[in-house]
């Protein structure tokens, strides 16, 4: 029977090999296409952009109102060791003086002493005097142990002021590596917000500066400060204050941490009013809106604070006509904007 061979299959070479190989590889590429796997990620859109840029403002801005809470707690606890550093070198110099003076009489007892008392009694010329002084040395040394009692109790007392120390040394430490946290996180979320707004064209980026409101002329300024009707709209005199102080703020930059006079950030610019006004209010917004009375929004009146956001992150100060005055962010200056462009918290009558 005859042999079957298998037929010997050829191999493609040279040109004809380069040639299946890329039609191959182009192939490859237009099913890649056609399923979608192979595209690039489309480039964002300008209301993309602009959408991912408000919301790294608003959680740089949510970072900030978390870095003013901690400095002011900070500056407290500063404040706080400081005292008691200064109390503990006071009691301190009181010791030191008291100790002093005990090893003074000790060193003249010691130089005196030496002789058994009934000694000293048979050898004095004048022993009246000699009993006289014994007593008056038994007064002494009585006084000499209360000194030491004394002294003892004022040792363990500057041991519990100088412990206590240390604990609000600590607890400084930590509020100060909490600020760094909050300072790099604001940081990061300004510079991510900048390189987005970079991909905008220069229309597009103005567009969006004036998002946040229109700053007022000189003059707006200079009728909201003197104008008896401006005056007039508040509901007492400390309130119409800290509207005049706010306009006279606009146009002023925002920087975040900022209480003014130069430069503001949001809770910064209403405390600033209302301390113009003669009114102490909290760092922070979210303590800020409990430091007065709880209004509706159907009731506000110039001078009241207006919160937004969920978390009370941001704060203005309502000036009548559905408007308020506000420092939004870095790049955008103190300006009047509507109160309905942020999602409305609530709003507090401060007096």
């Amino acid at each position: 029977m005859a042999a079957h061979r298998k037929p010997k299959q050829r191999t493609i070479g040279g040109p004809a090999a380069r040639t299946a190989l890329t039609l191959a590889l182009a192939g490859a590429a237009t099913a890649t296409a056609f399923d979608g796997s192979g595209h690039a990620e489309p480039l964002p859109t300008p209301e993309q952009l602009k959408a991912k840029a408000d919301k790294l403002y608003q959680e740089a801005e949510e970072a900030t109102e978390k870095y003013n809470g901690a400095k002011e707690a900070a500056d407290r606890a500063r404040e706080s060791l400081d005292e008691l550093r200064d109390e503990a070198a006071r009691r301190t110099e009181r010791l030191n003086a008291k100790r002093n003076a005990l090893g003074s009489i000790a060193t003249a007892q010691y130089r005196a002493g030496g002789l058994d008392p009934a000694v000293q009694l048979a050898l004095s010329a004048d022993p009246d005097d000699y009993l006289a002084g014994a007593e008056l040395a038994e007064r002494a040394g009585s006084r000499q142990a209360a000194t030491i009692a004394g002294i003892q109790k004022q040792a363990r007392e500057l041991a519990q002021l100088r412990a206590e120390a240390g604990e609000r040394l600590a607890t400084l430490t930590a509020r100060q590596a909490e600020l760094a946290r909050h300072r790099t996180t604001i940081r990061t979320k300004l510079a991510a917000a900048e390189k987005l707004l970079t991909q905008l064209t220069p229309g597009r980026r103005a567009a969006y500066a004036g998002q946040d409101g229109t700053s007022a002329s000189r003059a707006d300024r200079d009728a909201a400060r003197t104008a008896p009707g401006a005056r007039a709209a508040a509901p007492n005199p400390r309130a119409a204050q800290a509207v005049a102080y706010a306009y006279g703020a606009l146009g002023k930059p925002y920087v975040w941490g900022a209480t003014g006079p130069s430069s503001y950030d949001c809770s910064g610019l209403t405390q600033a009013a209302w301390r113009s006004a003669g009114v102490s209010l909290p760092r922070t917004t979210y303590t800020q809106i409990n430091a007065g009375r709880s209004v509706p929004r159907s009731q506000l009146a110039p001078g009241d604070l207006v919160f937004f956001y969920s978390g009370v992150s941001h704060v203005g100060l309502y000036i009548g006509g559905g408007q308020m005055i506000h420092a939004p962010r870095p790049g955008a200056p103190v300006r009047i904007a509507p109160i309905d462009q942020m999602p409305f918290a609530g709003a507090t009558r401060v007096a």
